[in-house]
């Protein structure tokens, strides 16, 4: 299979660089200024195109990885989308995390236009893509996903079928609630443990040993102890954007999202005080006292 991939980031780049090495496969990238650099890819022997649309058209099974529905509704159906150059049979595979109402309209799109749909967001970080060991939670046809699981399989630990689609994108929201809520309730709870002036390593150590061990815990504690906010690169802005997708879904869903109010507003304060490019364990800091 020849394999398309639009978006090129931090977490797109460990896609294509295992599609390509340890899958094998053709691989075609759209060029854009938000990539990171493509120098190894270009050696590798991957095809850079102007286009989507031109994306599509060399592909048999297209990549998203991009940030949120807005970006996933142009790339597909904009001018010179996916759409514009798709193939029959070829299957789109949105690697995003997007709104489940807007899945299902773009796998509506897809499936007009003679292609297919599954969403396979991912759990776990840039350096699990780095490393080829995602993990996506797949929503749609299990008979598409069969047909691209070879693909999968070269930059992922583990590929979970979870229901038809936006089943996919539903849980990776509820995935990213739970996650950066707890991150967020410890964030706050290290603050003020280090404004009473407590040992960060005993703070650290104590919740290990009871009740806050957690991985959350885990990706938080080089920030407690060392001020290393590296072991999650996540942006706070793109913790509040899956906030706001999460709470649109549930006042869809009329379900009680009382809390995720009180996290989303958290998040928003720190945004709105020019913290959105800090990584998620920064707001440790933001929370301090006087901060």
């Amino acid at each position: 299979m020849n394999v398309g991939i639009i978006g090129v980031g931090l977490m797109g780049h460990g896609i294509a660089r295992n599609v390509l090495r340890r899958g094998g496969f053709a691989l075609s990238f759209l060029d854009h200024p938000g990539n990171q650099p493509t120098e190894e890819l270009l050696g590798l022997g991957a095809k850079a195109k102007d286009t989507s649309a031109k994306v599509a058209q060399a592909s048999d099974v297209v990549i998203l990885c991009v940030t949120g529905s807005p970006q996933v509704e142009t790339i597909l159906t904009g001018p010179d989308g996916v759409i514009a150059g798709l193939r029959p049979g070829t299957v789109v595979v949105d690697c995003s995390t997007a709104l489940p109402a807007s899945t299902v309209k773009m796998a509506k799109a897809v499936k007009a236009a003679g292609g297919n749909f599954i969403d396979a967001p991912m759990t776990r970080t840039a350096k699990f893509a780095h490393e080829g060991k995602l993990n996506l939670l797949v929503g749609g046809d299990a008979d598409v996903l069969e047909r691209v699981r070879p693909v999968l399989a070269s930059f992922t630990e583990a590929v979970t079928h979870v229901g038809g689609i936006s089943a996919g994108h539903r849980l990776k929201l509820l995935h990213n609630y739970v996650s950066v809520g707890f991150m967020s309730l410890l964030a706050e709870a290290a603050a003020q443990s280090a404004d009473a002036g407590i040992d960060p390593q005993s703070f650290v150590d104590v919740l290990a040993g009871g009740g806050g061990a957690s991985i959350a815990l885990d990706r938080l504690a080089p920030f407690i102890t060392t001020g290393d906010r590296d072991a999650l690169p996540f942006a706070i802005s793109n913790a509040l954007k899956d906030f706001t997708y999460y709470r649109t879904m549930s006042a869809d869903a009329d379900a009680q999202h009382l809390i995720a109010d009180g996290i989303h507003r958290a998040l928003s304060d720190a945004v709105d005080s020019g913290e959105g490019d800090a990584y998620l364990p920064e707001l440790v800091r933001i929370f301090r006292r006087g901060a």
